[in-house]
């Protein structure tokens, strides 16, 4: 798996979209003229300042708002000071380079100046510009001090300037201690200090293999006692000593002893014993280089501590900043990289990215290490010595304040019995056979991991690290942390009971779904919906159902494939190549390419799917010839089907922002049309209960209003939900609104395999909730996390994190390739979340793709997103806009008469559908025998003149009296049936998608079914070939055959039928039916009969609201209680209401 990076390299975001009609371009990422550029000179090229400078170029790509000069005092390029024990190996100074000398030439005129083997020796604050060994004066808007520090010498000990003295700080100082070294053979070595330090320059030491003996000498107890406790730091001993380090401890150099010549000849302790050796390392600390500013009158903490920074690394002086060992942030400085590494980020990101996101600030940082020290893994994390010291701060709730009085009795307590031990529990693990040490630091209910040291075995601290750092809650025994957790359960059900109960619907159970498969009767996804009923109620069984089933044919040794249905021998991740390269735009021509009949009309498993990958490869009109047959019932009429057959309109509210004038455009239209409103949780409004030939007038008005579609019908972007950010919350640090409207506007419309929705959060309180979303941003103080592959839904998986502290200018590109990589390589309805699991590799090989274009394919995918998102046009507009679309919104083909459905039911002051009916209409309609049957004319046969263009067959709802019936038309064959789907009693059959198969039909989950990676046993091995055409229900997917003996047969639940109707077309211009009389008709199959009425749905919160007595306690009026009784003015009564209960 490959490492997680800290940001996305090289990432360039592409332009925003306008929002609301205004350009969401972010002005400040304008290229700035060369003159208008600002100078920022950097003193110091270590590490920290390259760091720096790296960063803000990168950040600054754009804009190019500066220009960098950057002047080191060393001869050499930036090095890694950590790595400088290598360098006694190779002796090359370019393999310590943090970056080829080419890079520094790389970059456009002026970027960036380097001036080498000069040291800057005076500060001008007045002119700005800083003066040079070399004599000349730089100019600059901003300075930046990266001066870093000096190795200290003991200069109050006699014979420290000796011959044989020196330091372990700088390649200079290891090529001298070289040169050296070789002059004084077989004698002994001696390194002064046993810290980090001290262990690296004793290696240093041993490897220059020139000493007859390399000591270490420690005045502490034992080594490492800032990271490490006596007992870990007495096993490092054991260690090293093993290795032939001599460790000396409890010793204090008193002095260095010295021959005529100033050599050094020994050390002598201030005990008064004495030690032979002929070369001194002092490894005892460091001390800020401060004296630059010091003489510029730059504020510097006292005796040498540093240069005094801000929050935001700013000094005294205006538009001088300090970072690294030079500076000191509230009273401290820090010798480790980490906190260098982390200033630079902060003051870069601040300088280039403030404008559009809060400014960062530098807070206290993590101290933790992790190092190999002469063989020996060493690693210490969090609060390291909260056992010793007390914590600095407990998390959550861990630690509660007590009571002033029970404050002042741990006062008296503490002067008279000593203070009380730290509330704090330690966790110990030592084996002394294989040198392995862990102390594990919890609060006192073991909720939460406070820090930590470990030796010899330190491949948790990754892990750790990060629980410390976020302050989460554990849910496991702190025992686990050493002993380890137990395996979780599979995926494919195994470790499940056999009555553990699969489908709630029709409570199907394991055991019921095994025994189907394993004795042949289920060879299909399609045979156990119908043999079992599983997945055939709301369908989100349906990807453990799958799992089962995968699992249970492969132990039986058959095979399984991900096919996309029968019709295709390919998955959709290959179709979708095929049509991409092939540039197929249509059913007919990717049958002809890819089908195995290619002449098939296909089914209702394989047409969306045809559909989707059209669309996300040229993105036309969905309900354009020869695209609108294959669409499902929501995508085929721009809206959501409800049970009742009616609709909902959901505008787009991108980032859930929206003015007032819109909210008016909304409650408008809402009344008019008597729509149910609700609030959805992707902050959207939904309008229930449009009519088919409403929506075309519904949307005028919405668009008239400035909306637009929101594309809920789609397999597509959903939403971008968002928090308010930075701009309302106090706690935000990033503006989640307004990258959420970027993201969705950026995204709106994209067709994929499964709809994709995404969140926005201003910090890590999450309150967008972007971790359980396709793709999820939190606001860091460096940027945004980037996280990806979450879902909530019948199977809830949290988000994966894909980059860290992403700039927000880099986050656009990492979408773009994400999203496309998805679309491009995902199986047939399978969510982001099943995709990434099902990824070789799974999140560490999705960054190695988008970050580090492993493959070769990101600018590839970045512009086919930008193409995309450039053909985006308003689905509905188009509709208007568009005589021939706006035909097809009619309840019926022959009339203008429109009919009832379902009874409605006013509850909470708004009409909705009845419940469903409990039991399916289980009469034989297919077999009714009717008293007589009489051809009728019922439509002109000009309505099926564009037929011919959809090759995935044609439909039309009929009315005759009160009954209404289903008409389609397919490979220039007519059928009829009645419009009712018995199974739930809906008038909807005119809507579903056409199916045709040499096999049984294999029905497909619903709507937002989420289909895993496999699971389509190959028919073509274990069936008999039949001709078959049949209707699917667009609610739960019942087929109804339309031909043949079975003709009116459900294929996948034998107890209900429909009535079939002999067709046929005529020379005179129309369609004749051959149909009962109409009373006769109307007595079997006519509406009001089988309408689903108030009654039958039951009322499943009749006992509940007895027990409460009632829906609630009705809301105060303004002014109820004292002072009485007026109503605050609009809010009171509105027309034909009562008030607002809760």
């Amino acid at each position: 798996m490959s490492a997680q990076p800290d940001s996305a390299p090289g990432m360039k975001a592409g332009q925003v979209p306008e929002v609301n009609g205004v350009s969401g371009v972010d002005e400040s990422a304008v290229p700035v003229a060369p003159a208008q550029r600002r100078r920022i000179v950097v003193v110091g090229l270590g590490m920290v300042g390259i760091a720096f400078i790296e960063k803000l170029l990168k950040l600054d790509a754009r804009r190019r708002e500066y220009d960098v000069t950057v002047v080191g005092e060393e001869p050499h390029y930036a090095y890694n000071r950590v790595g400088l024990t290598s360098f006694f190996q190779h002796r090359q100074i370019e393999n310590l380079y943090l970056n080829p000398s080419a890079w520094y030439g790389k970059f456009p005129d002026g970027a960036l100046t380097y001036h080498l083997d000069t040291r800057v020796t005076a500060i001008n604050k007045d002119k700005k510009t800083v003066t040079t060994s070399k004599g000349e004066e730089v100019r600059y808007d901003i300075l930046v001090l990266a001066t870093g520090s000096d190795a200290l010498l003991p200069r109050h000990t006699p014979g420290h300037d000796a011959k044989g003295v020196f330091v372990y700080r700088t390649i200079d100082d290891l090529q001298k201690l070289i040169t050296f070294a070789d002059t004084v053979p077989r004698t002994n070595g001696a390194v002064v200090g046993g810290g980090l330090l001290g262990l690296e320059a004793a290696k240093a030491m041993m490897d220059l293999e020139r000493f007859e003996q390399v000591k270490l000498i420690e005045r502490n107890r034992w080594v490492l006692s800032r990271q490490l406790d006596g007992e870990a730091g007495g096993l490092v001993v054991d260690l090293v000593r093993n290795l032939g380090l001599d460790v000396m401890l409890s010793r204090r150099v008193g002095k260095i002893e010295v021959d005529e010549d100033n050599a050094v000849k020994g050390i002598q302790f201030e005990d008064g014993e004495r030690m032979e050796c002929a070369c001194i390392m002092f490894a005892i600390g460091i001390k800020a280089r401060d004296e630059l500013a010091r003489a510029a009158g730059i504020n510097c903490a006292p005796r040498g501590g540093g240069i005094v920074v801000d929050t935001d690394l700013s000094t005294s002086e205006k538009d001088i900043y300090a970072i690294g060992e030079c500076a000191s942030w509230e009273n401290q400085t820090f010798g480790l990289i980490a906190p260098g590494i982390e200033m630079a980020e902060v003051l870069s990101f601040n300088l280039t990215q403030a404008k559009v996101h809060s400014p960062r600030r530098f807070k206290r940082p993590d101290l933790s290490t992790k190092l190999k020290l002469l063989g020996v893994e060493v690693a210490s994390f969090g609060d390291f010595f909260a056992d010793r010291d007390g914590p600095k701060e407990m998390p959550g709730r861990a630690h509660k304040r007590g009571s002033k009085d029970e404050e002042k009795n741990s006062k008296v307590e503490s002067m008279t019995s000593g203070l009380p031990p730290p509330p704090v529990k330690a966790l110990t693990y030592k084996d002394p056979f294989e040198a392995v040490y862990k102390k594990y630091l919890f609060t006192l209910d073991g909720k939460y991991l406070l820090g930590g040291m470990m030796i010899g075995d330190t491949k948790d601290y990754v892990k750790l690290v990060p629980m410390v750092k976020n302050q989460k809650a554990i849910d496991v025994p702190p025992s686990q942390f050493i002993l380890g957790a137990s395996k979780q359960g599979e995926d494919d059900g195994a470790d499940l009971e056999d009555d553990t109960q699969i489908c709630s619907c029709h409570n199907v159970t394991k055991a019921d779904l095994v025994i189907k498969i394993k004795d042949g009767t289920c060879k299909s996804l399609g045979d156990v919906k119908s043999c079992t009923k599983a997945g055939t109620g709301c369908g989100g069984c349906m990807p453990l159902v799958t799992s089962i089933f995968n699992k249970s044919m492969k132990d039986m040794g058959q095979e399984v494939s991900n096919h996309l249905c029968p019709h295709f021998k390919y998955s959709r991740a290959d179709l979708y190549n095929i049509v991409s390269v092939k540039n197929l735009k249509d059913l007919p021509s990717v049958m002809r390419e890819a089908g195995t009949d290619p002449n098939s009309l296909g089914c209702e498993a394989c047409k969306p799917a045809v559909g989707s990958i059209l669309a996300s490869l040229f993105n036309q009109h969905i309900m354009s010839n020869p695209l609108h047959a294959l669409q499902d019932t929501n995508d085929r009429f721009l809206a959501n089907i409800q049970r009742n057959g009616t609709f909902s309109v959901i505008p787009r509210i991108a980032g859930g922002e929206i003015t007032p004038q819109k909210l008016l455009v909304i409650a408008t239209v809402a009344k008019k049309f008597n729509l149910y409103t609700k609030i959805t949780g992707g902050q959207r409004i939904d309008m229930f209960g449009a009519k088919k030939h409403d929506l075309p007038q519904i949307w005028s008005e919405l668009i008239a209003g400035g909306l637009e579609s929101g594309h809920a019908y789609a397999k597509s972007l959903r939403t971008v939900k968002s928090c308010v950010g930075t701009t309302w919350c106090r706690f935000g640090i990033g503006d989640s609104v307004g990258m959420a409207v970027r993201l969705e506007e950026r995204y709106k419309s994209i067709r994929s395999p499964h709809k994709i929705k995404g969140g926005v959060s201003g910090c890590v309180r999450e309150c967008a909730e972007a971790q359980n979303k396709d793709f999820g941003l939190i606001a860091t103080e460096k940027g945004f996390n980037v996280f990806v592959g979450g879902n909530g839904g019948a199977k809830p998986r949290h988000s994966e994190l894909l980059a860290k502290d992403v700039p927000p200018d880099d986050v656009v590109p990492i979408l773009d390739r994400y999203l496309m990589f998805y679309i491009r390589t995902a199986d047939k309805l399978q969510r982001t979340a099943r995709w990434v699991e099902g990824l070789p590799g799974g999140i560490g090989y999705l960054r190695d793709v988008i970050l580090n274009d492993t493959l070769g394919i990101a600018a590839s995918l970045e512009a086919q997103m930008t193409e995309l998102v450039g053909t985006f046009f308003c689905e509905w507009t188009a509709v208007l806009n568009s005589p021939s679309l706006l035909s097809k919104f009619s309840q019926f083909a022959n009339t203008s008469d429109h009919l009832p459905t379902m009874e409605n039911v006013t509850e909470r002051n708004q009409d909705r559908p009845t419940y469903w009916a409990k039991e399916p209409c289980t009469y034989d309609f297919r077999s009714h025998q009717w008293s007589s049957l009489a051809w009728q004319p019922m439509l002109e046969s000009s309505y099926f003149d564009s037929a011919n263009a959809q090759p995935g067959g044609m439909s039309a709802a009929l009315k005759r009296g009160d009954t209404m019936l289903a008409l389609f038309k397919a490979k220039g064959k007519l059928y009829c049936t009645q419009q009712m789907c018995p199974h739930k009693r809906a008038f909807v059959l005119s809507d579903g998608l056409l199916g045709e198969s040499t096999s049984l039909p294999t029905p497909p989950p619903d709507n937002d079914y989420e289909a895993p990676t496999t699971g389509l046993l190959d028919i073509s091995k274990t069936s008999t070939a039949t001709q078959n055409l049949w209707v699917s229900c667009p609610n739960h997917k019942r087929n109804f055959n339309l031909n043949g003996p079975g003709a009116g047969r459900c294929a996948n639940d034998e107890s209900l039928s429909v009535a079939v109707f002999a067709v046929e077309e005529r020379g005179d211009g129309w369609i004749y039916v051959k149909l009962p009389p109409v009373e006769e008709l109307d007595a079997v199959l006519g509406t009001k009969k089988w309408m689903v009425r108030r009654e039958e749905g039951g009322a499943p919160f009749e006992k509940m609201d007895k027990k409460l007595g009632g829906l609630g306690r009705k809301a105060r009026k303004v002014g109820d209680g004292e002072g009485g009784g007026k109503e605050m003015a609009g809010v009171g009564k509105g027309e034909g209401e009562e008030g607002i209960e809760w």
